[in-house]
């Protein structure tokens, strides 16, 4: 039993220091430079809430290994962007230029916004008690003054 335990131990120790391993940076520092760069502007386009230069994804290290070889082959940051851009769309960048193809990633939001403000302001003001003129007779009016009267007097 002692050993079992033991020997449990000892592979969860090693389990931790393989899980803490760092992933292999590239040869050349300066390609891995750019690399870093260009990835932290683009959106891992599995994870979507991620830069594709944090994400693991299978996919993620897909792209870094082919934006590798564009930076080899001697391409700038823009025509590397503008490749990408090409070949999976603006949503791939962080920030999509304004145009009217990406109006609704910039504008959405805020149209949503002034929707549901809209739709909440309508319904608050239908919800709202209106005041109802109220019309009496002689008759009422007398009583109305009678009970009047004699809360003042019983005070």
């Amino acid at each position: 039993m002692k050993y079992c335990l033991a020997i449990f131990l000892a592979l969860g120790v090693l389990a931790r220091a393989q899980a803490g391993e760092a992933l292999p940076l590239a040869q050349d520092p300066v390609i891995e430079q750019r690399l870093i760069g260009i990835s932290e502007e683009m959106r891992c386009l599995v994870c979507q809430n991620e830069s594709l230069a944090g994400s693991r994804a299978d996919l993620a290290e897909d792209l870094r290994r082919e934006i590798r070889g564009l930076i080899r082959q001697g391409k700038s940051d823009a025509e590397i962007m503008e490749f990408m851009v090409s070949r999976y769309g603006d949503f791939v960048r962080y920030r999509p230029p304004v145009k009217p193809l990406t109006w609704l990633l910039w504008f959405g939001p805020f149209v949503l916004l002034a929707g549901a403000m809209a739709i909440l302001v309508r319904r608050v003001r239908r919800s709202r008690p209106t005041a109802v003129a109220v019309t009496l007779d002689a008759q009422q009016r007398d009583k109305a003054r009678l009970l009047l009267n004699d809360t003042d007097s019983t005070s």
